[in-house]
This record gives C-alpha cells, structure tokens and sequence, in this order.
C-alpha cells in the first residue's frame, strides 16, 4: 500500500545557464515595461561573496543560523547565478525579485527590527571616541576598530527573532532558496554602502554622524582644562627652544 509520506520524489534544480538565460530574460521585459530593476550580481573571478569586511561579516553572521544550513547552500548557489534580478533596501524592509524556474521572477520580501536604543547608542558611543572613527564614516567607511560591534552574542546584527520573510514560491520552508539567496545579495550591497546597514535598520546616517561629533567636541571641552604630558608649558617652551 502506497504511503504520502514514503514518496521520494524530489524537485529537479534548474541548470545555472538556464537560470541566467531567464534572469536576462526578466530583466529585458522590466526595462521593456518601463520598470527599473536594480540587480545585485557575484564579483567577478571572486571565491567569496562579500570583498568588504562589513559584508562579510553580514554573511558569517548568517551562516551562524544552523536551522537554515541547507537553504543557504542552496541560496549561495542561486546568488551565484546572477538570480537576484531585483534588490531595494527601504528602511527596514528588503524587496526583492529573484529568478527560479519560472518565466516570471518571485517576489520577495524581508523585513528587519529597526535597532533598540540600547545598541544605537553603544555604537554610537564606540564612534564618538576617536575622530579617525568618524572620519571614516563621513567618509562611507566602517572602521575595522568597530567589527566586534556588529558579529557575536549581542550584536547588532539582527538575529532570527528580528527577521521575518516571505517569498512567492510555492516552497513550504520558512527560509526557501530565494529568501536565501537576497540575504547574501545584501551583504554585496553592503559592500557597495556600508550605510545601507543605519538604514535597513532604521537609523538616519546624517542624524547619526551629527550625533557622534557632538558628542566628540562636547567631550573635548570638558576635557579642555585638564592638564596632559602632551601640552607644553611656558617654562618647557623655554627649556626646549631657548625662548625667554
């Protein structure tokens, strides 16, 4: 006697050419109905995913979700098929259209928890400490000094509780193939702008950085009087340059 849940059937993967030849395809009739289609493509004769260190970063920080495993290897190949025909990041939330097996690209959608106050401020604190730091953000950068902020335990790095998605395809896993493949696509583009992080997370960049500098000049005033090894007085001035 046949059972449902003896079948061992499985759906066939679309080959990495015919993916391609339909992302194109998609594209072509977007841009022949006037829609504009922002794509997010793999580097060129590149292993890794992300070159930056935020994106990469982004990316460990998804592949620690072990419930996921299997759906991100199959969405890192999908990415890598140049499938994410479509990527805009509007504060909080990601859409995108990715390209299966159909003619018509799937619609997906993630939304991101904005950042509590207690993690905006303990970056913001971080940033404010050296003006190098801030320079570097003016300047659309991420310090180094400031990776530890983002990956680990508490990290600003949303966690699976602060993501929530949904995909148009007919699969039944909560994380499908597509969902997958646009969370690697975001890291690329955080490679491109590391502040579409502030804005995927609700934060205002300007408002951020014009936070961080008051901050910096309000804490060099109060220390403006406290006496250092760094500045000179008159009497070394004198001992130094012969000066009377």
């Amino acid at each position: 006697m046949s059972k449902y849940w003896s079948s061992t059937h499985t759906f066939s993967q679309p080959a990495v050419e015919e993916l391609r030849r339909k992302a194109r395809s998609s594209m072509q009739a977007a841009r022949k109905k006037g829609q504009t289609y922002e794509p997010v493509l793999p580097h060129k004769g590149s292993r890794k995913i992300c070159e930056s260190w935020w994106g990469q970063a982004w990316c460990a920080n998804l592949e620690r979700y072990a419930d996921y495993s299997s759906r991100l290897e199959r969405g890192r190949r999908y990415f890598r098929s140049g499938t994410v025909v479509d990527l805009k990041i509007r504060g909080g939330k990601v859409e995108a259209r990715v390209q299966g097996s159909r003619r018509v690209p799937y619609k997906v959608e993630i939304r991101i928890s904005p950042l509590s106050e207690e993690k905006c401020q303990k970056i913001l604190d971080r940033c404010g400490r050296k003006i190098r730091t801030i320079d570097s953000l003016i300047n659309g950068e991420f310090p180094e000094g400031l990776k530890d902020l983002f990956s680990g335990e508490g990290g600003l790095f949303p966690n699976p509780a602060e993501i929530s998605f949904i995909c148009s395809c007919p699969d039944w896993a909560l994380m499908c193939k597509h969902v997958a493949a646009v969370m690697y696509a975001i890291g690329v583009r955080f490679d491109e702008n590391p502040f579409y992080f502030f804005h995927l997370r609700g934060i205002d960049v300007d408002r951020f950085i014009d936070v961080a500098l008051e901050n910096k000049v309000e804490s060099m005033l109060q220390n403006a009087d406290v006496d250092t090894p760094r500045i000179l007085h008159e009497a070394d001035i004198t001992s130094l340059f012969g000066v009377l």
